[in-house]
């Protein structure tokens, strides 16, 4: 028997959160999730997928992947610390720590994963955490799970973060204080201002942590925000993610030998979670590759994302200060935002509406993700239709 407790806190709170415009629907992908795809037999130029170079679809890869399963079967069979740990995952290590210019690497299932368990393997309850305060859910999470003082940073506001850490240290209070931030912010594309959280890291002895979820295969000619800003060598931790510009699935983090040592031995989803299956493993390292050999499809990703900006600004849109391929267009209520989103699907762009929790309320905004595998004739037919939207309702 279902408890009626239950059904009364799900039916109540699912029909507020319909009310509000704040339920969010899903939308089965009828196929590959490239830069068209089909949903309810709809096609639609899709602007929603975090697959940045269009690698999610590379023949090179789905060839190299079938060459995985052949070897090495389905799934790897177990946690890496027992016997799961294959040398396709070793291969992806050593690749990716060469790519991004550190020590060594260690791998995870997710980019979730990966917050939930690098954090909580050094941080506890006597250290303090320095967060910018439009981090990712899962750096929020991974913060709470290591039980550490978390304070809250004014967003890319380095007059806080320095008086923040000033008081954090010298209070004597922890000890060990970390500085933690996205690379770049998913959800209004802007840049962290690295070389200044690193000169504040420095000046405190903090221990500096980046999500590079959204800069890796990005910035730095694909090899990520760190890079970008020439700091490999003075930034502790740095994650990213295989499920975004690398096409497949998984993160990692990359650091010096003595860290991934510790992860390895520490972290408890690398402990307790079986690894990521050989395939994707073997396409993730080729992804790698390709973005070491050419940086082709990252220029191809910065044109189109320059291409599809001026077009939505020259419009009239709200695009915000965005300084990545993410590119927003603010609405600002809930409801508007749903029914732009729903208006858009209809006349054939797949932009899907973001509100509340995800951005702040009011702040409600469809996210486009430009990608490498876009061309300008569909970039075309979704600025048309953008236009024809925008004017209907009045928001251009």
């Amino acid at each position: 028997m279902t408890s009626k407790v239950l059904h009364s806190f799900l039916e109540k709170n699912i029909d507020d959160l319909k009310e509000r415009g704040l339920y969010n629907e899903i939308d089965p992908v009828q196929g590959a999730n490239g830069p068209v795809i089909e949903i309810n037999d709809k096609k639609l130029i899709n602007l929603s997928s975090n697959n940045y170079l269009g690698l999610a679809t590379d023949n090179r890869l789905k060839e190299v992947a079938k060459k995985a399963v052949e070897s090495h079967g389905v799934g790897a069979g177990a946690v890496r610390t027992i016997n799961g740990t294959l040398d396709l995952h070793i291969e992806l290590e050593k690749k990716l720590a060469e790519f991004k210019g550190t020590e060594a690497v260690i791998s995870y299932q997710s980019g979730f994963n990966c917050n939930m368990a690098a954090i909580s393997a050094v941080m506890d309850k006597n250290d303090a955490i320095l967060s910018d305060e439009l981090n990712h859910a899962s750096i929020i999470d991974g913060c709470r799970l290591s039980k550490a003082k978390i304070i809250r940073v004014n967003h890319s506001d380095m007059d806080d973060l320095r008086n923040k850490a000033k008081e954090a240290v010298e209070s004597g209070k922890y000890n060990k204080v970390m500085v933690i931030t996205d690379g770049v912010f998913s959800m209004d594309g802007d840049i962290a201002k690295l070389p200044e959280i690193v000169e504040i890291a420095e000046e405190f002895d903090l221990i500096t942590y980046v999500d590079d979820a959204h800069g890796s295969g990005v910035l730095g000619k694909g090899a990520g925000t760190v890079k970008h800003f020439g700091l490999q060598d003075k930034v502790d931790f740095q994650m990213g993610t295989l499920s975004k510009a690398i096409g497949v699935i998984g993160g990692y983090v990359a650091g010096k030998a003595e860290l991934i040592d510790w992860l390895k031995v520490r972290s408890r989803p690398f402990l307790f979670s079986t690894a990521v299956s050989p395939a994707d493993a073997a396409a993730s390292t080729k992804a790698v590759e390709l973005l070491m050999e050419s940086t082709d499809l990252n220029e191809r990703l910065w044109e189109n994302s320059n291409y599809l900006k001026e077009g939505l600004k020259n419009l009239g849109f709200d695009i915000g200060d965005s300084e990545t391929p993410i590119t927003p267009c603010v609405i600002g209520d809930e409801k508007d935002t749903q029914k732009f989103s729903k208006r858009l699907y209809e006349e054939g762009v797949y932009a899907k509406s973001i509100v509340f929790p995800t951005v702040p309320r009011g702040t409600g905004r469809v996210r486009n993700m430009p990608t490498a595998a876009h061309t300008k004739e569909m970039l075309d037919d979704a600025l048309k239709i953008y236009e024809k939207v925008g004017k209907e309702m009045g928001l251009i």
